[in-house]
């Protein structure tokens, strides 16, 4: 598979992508990933790996977890990606909420190990958050982005809040805020004529004011972070434009705990950009499947199995 850098753009996902043996056929097959994993565990201080690899499930999907393992599985990717193709640099690479973090370490902007560190205690302060402040979320589907936004509106109160969590791609939407102001949104959405409405199996309210109380810590933990200026553009989540500087880097870093992820519009960005090829590395093809409704016009690949490297790099795609 011959790739030009210039048009080539990296993705990671974030949290809903996660799952049970998450990485491990990858560590079976490839001593890169294996060290990753290895590495994350001696760095968290317990067994990622195994939590990741063998469950319980509950325990995987408890944010605190998920987030680092979505963050060692994508990195475990990467590494493999480096195998086959040394001194390759995509010319963009974008992260989906969390995945975010996962990006800034593919850009040399942050180490591996300063990475597991901000996205463990990026859970713990939104787990922490969602108990203090308990809220919910749900996928809309088949309502534009600007009815939504209305809708939020009228949902709100002004201490009971709702508004657009994620912009994933046209159709599909997800609202977040206070389980009452929720309740109403998705009631509107209905009457509105929504195609579907799926609340989502989470006690979080993420990436909505809900999160404010997690905003204390994690802009001490990021101010805390040795970022350093990306060695490949990064398109921040908040404003879907590049982070050129590590001043950019933490604001979009912060405000995103509390802001919209403008997925949309980050994919959109980049093929203005001249990007017609996405690579999805980590976790599942949950970001491949939204490009194809963003712009069928472009090509995503998702490397997530040894199967799919070698399907990729053996030229077969």
């Amino acid at each position: 598979m011959e790739l030009d850098p210039q048009k080539t753009a990296f993705l990671f996902p974030g949290q809903g992508s996660q799952k049970l043996a998450m990485g491990f056929d990858l560590a079976s097959h490839y001593s890169e990933a294996n060290s990753a994993f290895r590495e994350a565990d001696q760095c968290l201080g317990f067994s990622l790996s195994n939590l990741a690899w063998e469950g319980p499930e509950v325990d995987l999907n408890d944010t605190l977890n998920t987030q680092p393992a979505l963050l060692t599985h994508s990195y475990a990717a990467v590494s493999i990606f480096k195998k086959f193709l040394p001194g390759f640099k995509p010319s963009f690479v974008a992260g989906h909420s969390m995945g975010e973090i996962s990006a800034l370490v593919a850009a040399d902007s942050l180490s591996f190990s300063d990475g597991l560190k901000l996205a463990r205690r990026r859970g713990e302060l939104m787990k922490a958050a969602g108990i203090q402040s308990p809220g919910g979320m749900a996928a809309i589907l088949g309502l534009d982005i600007a009815l939504l936004d209305q809708i939020c509106s009228q949902a709100s109160r002004q201490a009971d809040l709702v508004q657009v969590a994620n912009d994933n791609c046209p159709g599909q939407v997800v609202l977040s805020g206070s389980a009452e102001a929720l309740d109403r949104a998705i009631k509107l959405a209905q009457e509105a004529g929504a195609r579907k409405v799926s609340p989502l199996a989470v006690s979080i309210a993420s990436h909505s004011p809900l999160m404010v109380s997690a905003q204390d810590g994690f802009n001490l933990a990021l101010s805390t972070s040795p970022i350093v200026s990306p060695e490949i553009l990064i398109i921040g989540n908040v404003n879907a434009r590049p982070l050129t500087t590590v001043a950019e880097i933490r604001q979009d870093l912060q405000s995103q705990l509390t802001s919209r992820v403008r997925w949309t519009e980050t994919i959109r960005y980049l093929i203005e950009q001249g990007v017609s090829h996405f690579i999805e590395l980590g976790s599942g093809s949950v970001l491949t499947g939204l490009l194809k409704r963003i712009n069928r016009d472009v090509t995503g690949y998702a490397l997530s199995t040894p199967g799919d490297f070698d399907t990729f790099f053996s030229g077969e795609v």
